[in-house]
């Protein structure tokens, strides 16, 4: 080979190199692709936290004041003391040995429920006429419930029963006698209105029918019939 020839072809390897070298140097140092993450929010834990409770709000109690959407207010487990005033109105065989007059009632009343009460009702009357005599006593039990509350206005029924214990004064052998005193089952029906003033006093009306069972004896007829009270109400509860 001619000097020349060698000259040519070491020429070119130098000029070759000189290419090759920035080429590679630019493959080395050139940083690799980053792939870059978005990060999402988690919707469904978000969800959940924000229902949570917050741990520093103290559990509320559960009220026994009910409130009906019209405003009426009613406390479970309340007692009451009241008396109730008004006429009695003796009816079948028992009009035959006395007259109506005025009378008062004692009353017990427990709320049991956000509709139903528990009412308890003594009393004890006699009647006069002209020589005869009507005696009517008795302790009932009755439930109490409302139909619809407005405001402090309530209307209600009653049913329950109670123990009785009639006596007549009568003609028994051309005598006037007692008759047995003798204590007897009996049953109550009736209805009423009540206005609630403020948290410890309610008035209203009340017509109760009490029926006692036939109380028989030994002498003279038996002692049968029933009564009929329209009252006018008052109740302090606490």
């Amino acid at each position: 080979m001619s000097n020349k020839k060698f000259s040519i072809i070491l020429m070119a390897l130098v000029a070759m190199s000189f290419f090759k070298s920035p080429l590679s140097f630019a493959e080395t140092k050139s940083p690799a692709p980053t792939a870059f993450k978005i990060k999402t929010p988690n919707t469904k834990t978000q969800l959940v936290e924000d229902k949570s409770v917050n741990p520093e709000e103290e559990p509320k109690e559960e009220s026994s004041r009910y409130q009906s959407s019209e405003g009426s207010q009613r406390r479970l487990k309340q007692h009451g003391l009241g008396l109730g005033l008004g006429e009695t109105f003796l009816l079948g065989n028992y009009s035959k040995y006395g007259e109506d007059k005025i009378t008062m009632d004692l009353f017990y009343s427990y709320a049991a429920s956000y509709s139903f009460d528990l009412l308890l009702n003594a009393h004890m009357s006699e009647h006069k006429d002209n020589s005869e005599r009507m005696k009517v006593m008795g302790l009932t039990s009755s439930i109490k419930g409302r139909f619809v509350e407005y405001d402090n206005f309530s209307p209600y029924f009653l049913a329950g029963l109670g123990f009785y214990a009639p006596q007549a004064k009568r003609v028994v052998n051309g005598d006037n006698q007692w008759s047995d005193r003798k204590v007897t089952f009996g049953f109550n029906f009736g209805g009423g209105l009540d206005l609630r003033l403020n948290d410890h006093y309610v008035v209203g009306l009340l017509g109760q029918m009490h029926c006692p069972f036939e109380v028989k004896q030994e002498e003279g007829p038996n002692v049968k019939g029933y009564y009929f009270k329209l009252l006018i109400t008052g109740m302090y509860l606490f």
